[in-house]
């Protein structure tokens, strides 16, 4: 038979009783299994996740994850565009410093 516990019951209570019922199969309920679903998942302290929030809401994107998705997705194709530039200005100043040694 399970217990009814009050609305307001002290911490010290509660494991008390939890510990009386450990070994009592019929005071848990059945177990729950979750499953991660595909994706990364990142935390982002609570300022910021605020801010990304509010310029999600400014912009008028359906959802907070795909503005942050744009935005993530901006800035890899900018750094993408930067490293090229790099890339091929060292090439072309190792190819001017070569020929004229």
């Amino acid at each position: 038979m399970k217990r009814k516990t009050p609305k307001s019951i002290s911490e010290r209570a509660i494991d008390e009783l939890v510990i009386a019922q450990a070994y009592d199969a019929s005071a848990w309920e059945p177990s729950v299994h979750v499953r991660r679903t595909q994706g990364a998942s990142v935390r982002l302290p609570a300022h910021l996740a605020a801010q990304a929030a509010f310029f999600a809401r400014l912009h008028r994107d359906p959802s907070l994850a795909d503005w942050l998705r744009r935005v993530v997705q901006e800035r890899l194709d900018l750094e993408e565009a930067t490293l090229a530039d790099l890339k091929r200005r060292l090439t072309g100043k190792r190819g001017v410093q070569r020929s004229s040694v």
